[in-house]
């Protein structure tokens, strides 16, 4: 019996009983519709790892309230943090080409007109822009003029804009924060998410002198801005960084930090870590879908040789090899795998088109799914097709026909 006809038989096994084939496909088709969802999202984890990366800045040291490794968000209870230590960066540290310093609140209410909101106030000193890569896109930023005279300025986040004013230029109009009158003076440009996941839009920002002194009325910072010159001192500094401020606070091990230091390298490590978790339960879920698949194949086949021990015989009494009957139910386990694996795929491509429009995961789709598959398909129906065929290959023809 050529190869053809053992390929030809094997498809004609299948189809003669679509149910049972259907079942043992399923398991294949399940786990590699994860996989392909699994290496779909590995793929939108790297892409938003570097988008993260790059909206926080790879020449960036940030300094927040509040101790902590890795990435950390400030803390607003801690209140160590103060103007005479960004003073200390600036007079002690080189290298550096930008210390701003930022002050910020959450949740404050805000009113323009009738229309009110909640929105995030941050109070900044006039480098805050440049830093942040986030000049006023109408109007005018925060000035050095607005720091000496603790203006009553601000300027809006397109979101905040939009919830105060509608499609309306706001600038020069009036705006309550907190009850206390300010003068738009200019709004910012659209801004991705933070590389916390933060909206940035939703924000007024205020001239740091007067959100210290008459709106917070507190002394001390949120966090502290460092821009590097070049990206290589950017370890070496952050540990500069990280001394200066032990001697400032007296901080001594086995004390434990009032701050922690930030920089690109955290961001990437903090993403990459909550996406590894969420991908090593999928993986789990894959493996366990393959496993289940391949076991579920195995006991059909197995039963269906029993059911065509008759057909075996008569095959074997014609003239079939041991060879030619293992060769066909290997190629129905195979062909039962590979057709899983090409459904699997174009369910685990639905599904990856489909998560980003409803949860907040991103995807990309490649055609490294498909080669996996294609894989993983070849060795389940391998491994698990093999006990099947070798019981129906080890069939004696007489012993098969009584």
């Amino acid at each position: 019996m050529n190869h053809s006809r053992i390929t030809t038989e094997g498809f004609r096994a299948l189809a003669t009983h679509k149910l049972r084939t259907f079942f043992m496909m399923a398991g294949t088709i399940v786990g590699i519709a994860a996989l392909t969802v699994i290496v779909s999202m590995g793929k939108g984890t790297q892409r938003e790892v570097m988008k993260r990366v790059n909206a926080f800045g790879t020449r960036l040291i940030k300094i927040n309230a509040g101790g902590g490794k890795g990435y950390t968000k400030p803390q607003a209870n801690v209140v160590t943090l103060k103007m005479e230590d960004a003073e200390a960066i600036r007079s002690t540290i080189t290298g550096w080409d930008i210390v701003t310093s930022v002050a910020q609140k959450h949740g404050i209410p805000m009113k323009a007109g009738s229309r009110q909101c909640e929105g995030d106030v941050f109070a900044v000193d006039p480098d805050w822009h440049e830093a942040m890569e986030w000049p006023a896109q109408v109007g005018e930023g925060i000035a050095a003029e607005d720091m000496a005279t603790m203006a009553h300025v601000c300027v809006l986040g397109t979101r905040l804009a939009k919830a105060l004013f509608g499609d309306e230029n706001p600038v020069g109009s009036d705006i309550l924060i907190n009850n206390v009158r300010y003068r738009v003076k200019g709004a910012l440009s659209d801004h991705p998410a933070s590389p916390g996941g933060d909206d940035e839009n939703n924000r007024a920002v205020i001239p740091l002198t007067t959100g210290l002194r008459r709106t917070f009325n507190q002394n001390h910072l949120t966090y502290i801005r460092v821009r590097m010159k070049n990206v290589a001192d950017v370890p070496k500094t952050a540990e500069q960084i990280r001394q200066l401020m032990h001697e400032r606070h007296h901080i001594s091990p086995p004390e434990t930090d009032d701050f922690s230091i930030v920089t690109a390298k955290e961001v990437a490590e903090a993403a990459r870590g909550i996406s590894g978790t969420l991908t090593a339960l999928l993986v789990t879920l894959a493996t366990l879908g393959l496993l289940v698949g391949g076991v579920v194949m195995m006991n059909i086949l197995l039963i269906s040789v029993g059911e065509r021990t008759k057909e075996i015989g008569l095959r074997r009494a014609v003239g079939a090899t041991r060879r030619a009957v293992l060769l066909q139910f290997l190629t129905e386990s195979l062909t039962v795998t590979l057709i899983g694996a090409i459904l699997g795929c174009a369910l685990g491509w639905g599904v990856s088109i489909l998560l980003p429009r409803y949860f907040k995961v991103v995807t990309v789709i490649s055609w490294e799914p498909f080669a996996l598959a294609v894989l993983f398909a070849v060795l389940v129906g391998l491994v698990f097709g093999v006990q099947p065929a070798r019981r129906a290959a080890r069939l004696h023809p007489v012993e098969a026909l009584r």
